[in-house]
């Protein structure tokens, strides 16, 4: 058996209002926030990156672990938002966490289920023993052009996982991954803000993969949506995520724990992950999860998780840390956005 050992999350205490951002261009800030779901979003500081964020979402995960840092045989570090463009962030982060230099460690790019795909390829680690443990990094520092669409969604956030086949407070049961090219969403090298293809990035991509990738999966475990105590889906804004869960028979109460988008926008590649760990922070043993990522491109990866009685010894106090916050008006969010 194999799966998450523990867990760790970084919210920058920064926001700023989807009223803030309407107003500075002259929008109606209610009809946004109605279209969107959403009231706010988490602005990572002026001297904060992916990079700082994963080693503040790593040293949390490894905090309540008492293993030798040298087990630690795989680090993979998703983003969208990399410190450099030629570095990997993986062995910067490796050595600041002091882990063993016989380890495994590289970058994972697509779009926002980096991660999630990286997941996967440590479940292959440690079901081959090649691995004992191994440490998974979602963190990004998400940017949008100014007066663009993505501004008022795209935010900030780390999510680190440490997995094992030990002690492990949430059981990877299955997981399944749907993928095609549909280029929803894209950044040439030199170019600084990302391009979308607007409502493309919907029906045929965000939608469309999710329900693939979902469908797949609860047919092979024989599963049905209610056989769930949670539903997380990856969090592009507020509605997306309900209107897939209901469409694949979901209902909202499934759902409604893990939809914290309204309050910290859109992380990108730490999104689905920081739904999960706003469920874990109530999940009892026995509950069975769904969890769906995506990532433009496209890809969805789906996961059946079980929660174990070791989630009780872990469990994170994740809505005080929502609570943790200080808006900022949108000179200072161009400023810490690196947009001036």
């Amino acid at each position: 058996m194999s799966g998450i050992v523990s867990y760790g999350y970084y919210i920058p205490s920064f926001r700023i209002t989807i009223k803030e951002i309407a107003d500075m261009w002259n929008k109606k800030a209610l009809s946004i926030q109605k279209s969107l779901n959403m009231h706010e979003k988490a602005v990572s500081g002026i001297d904060e990156d992916s990079l700082t964020m994963a080693y503040e979402s790593a040293c949390h995960a490894l905090l309540d672990v008492k293993i030798k840092r040298s087990k630690i045989k795989a680090l993979f570090f998703g983003t969208e938002s990399p410190s450099y463009a030629v570095n990997p962030s993986s062995t910067i982060l490796g050595d600041l966490l002091g882990l063993d230099n016989n380890y495994l460690a590289y970058d994972t790019q697509f779009a926002c289920k980096a991660a999630t795909g990286a997941i996967i390829s440590s479940i292959g680690l440690l079901k081959s023993n090649m691995a004992e443990y191994v440490l998974v990094c979602a963190s990004d520092k998400a940017t949008a052009k100014p007066h663009d669409a993505l501004e008022y969604t795209a935010a900030s956030g780390s999510v680190t996982l440490l997995l094992g086949k030990t002690d492990i407070i949430l059981e990877i049961v299955d997981f399944e991954s749907f993928s095609t090219d549909t280029p929803d969403f894209w950044r040439r090298e030199g170019i600084r803000y990302p391009s979308h293809g607007g409502r493309f990035t919907g029906k045929p991509s965000y939608f469309y993969h999710i329900e693939k990738s979902t469908q797949s999966l609860l047919k092979k475990q024989k599963l049905h949506p209610e056989d769930f105590k949670h539903a997380v889906f990856h969090m592009p804004n507020g509605k997306y995520p309900i209107q897939i869960a209901q469409s694949l028979g979901f209902k909202k109460s499934q759902i409604e724990k893990s939809l914290i988008v309204s309050y910290l926008g859109n992380s990108y590649t730490a999104s689905s992950l920081m739904g999960l760990m706003s469920v874990l922070e109530t999940a009892c043993e026995g509950d069975l999860i769904f969890l769906a990522s995506y990532g433009s491109g496209a890809g969805s990866d789906a996961f059946v998780l079980k929660v174990t009685k070791n989630l009780k010894k872990r469990r994170k106090d994740f809505k005080s840390k929502l609570k943790d916050k200080k808006y900022i008006n949108y000179t200072t969010y161009l400023k810490y956005m690196n947009a001036v």
